[in-house]
């Protein structure tokens, strides 16, 4: 029997935090690729410009991904716009780097930090995921009754946590966590769900970082040995669309780096 493998030209897909780093990267690689990209990302990011760089098949939609209002509202726009959805990736997250207790000032880590990283990036990510699956319920299954694809972005900090980490890791390892029962969840429903779970990536993310410590994290990575680009992030997001068997999976993509504390 012929493989089922699948191709994302024709697809319709939503990307979070799709005006930089790594979600800007996948989303212009869909639209290269033949799909459509509805880029999700802040009010105040480069959405509109991203998107109208991107043309026609491409639309930007402004949204907090913690809010439900604003994620139904992008459904409601990627409907009227393109009329149907067949793959969500979330790229949105956000970071704090703060010991859990700070000794030389008496401090410990703030606990509205803590619960807004944990917000967005794993309330937000499973707010879109509850949504987006819904949408993609309604398309009609192929052959192999596949109806849409979940792509959520952890970190290998979900595993290697480094100091000053907490938040980050723990967020990250809650996407870890709700990989499998989220893709048990929808498997009656033909929708696949898998994590990527990048290293060290030249994202804006690690570019706020002085060059001597990006270089000294670039030497971390046994191979290659440098920062990995967005678009081999967005290149495996393209692989995971197109492989029908992969499913309730984590993919480590990291150049076989083991974080250090």
């Amino acid at each position: 029997m012929a493989a089922a493998l699948r191709s994302v030209k024709g697809m319709v897909g939503l990307v979070t935090g799709g005006a930089s780093g790594l979600g800007r990267a996948t989303a212009e690689r869909l639209v290269q690729q033949g799909a459509s990209a509805v880029i999700v990302d802040l009010p105040t990011s480069d959405g509109p410009s991203v998107a109208k760089v991107l043309g026609e098949q491409c639309v930007f939609a402004p949204a907090d991904v913690t809010s439900e209002a604003d994620v139904k509202g992008v459904l409601d726009l990627v409907r009227e716009k393109f009329g149907r959805l067949d793959l969500a990736v979330n790229c949105a997250g956000i970071a704090v780097a703060v010991k859990t207790y700070n000794a030389k000032k008496d401090m410990p880590h703030s606990l509205e930090d803590f619960q807004r990283v944990l917000n967005v990036n794993v309330a937000g990510t499973f707010n879109v995921i509850r949504l987006s699956a819904g949408e993609m319920g309604k398309n009609a299954p192929d052959s192999d009754g596949h109806r849409g694809v979940i792509v959520n972005t952890a970190s290998v900090a979900a595993f290697e946590g480094q100091v000053g980490q907490a938040a980050y890791s723990a967020s990250k390892g809650g996407i870890v966590g709700m990989t499998l029962p989220i893709a048990r969840d929808l498997a009656p429903m033909g929708i696949r769900v898998i994590t990527i779970a990048p290293g060290l990536f030249a994202t804006p993310l690690l570019a706020g970082l002085p060059e001597k410590v990006r270089t000294f994290l670039a030497r971390q990575v046994p191979f290659p040995s440098r920062l990995g680009l967005p678009g081999e992030y967005a290149h495996l997001v393209q692989c995971i669309v197109e492989n029908p068997m992969l499913n309730g999976e984590v993919i480590r993509l990291d150049g076989a780096i083991r974080l250090q504390p």
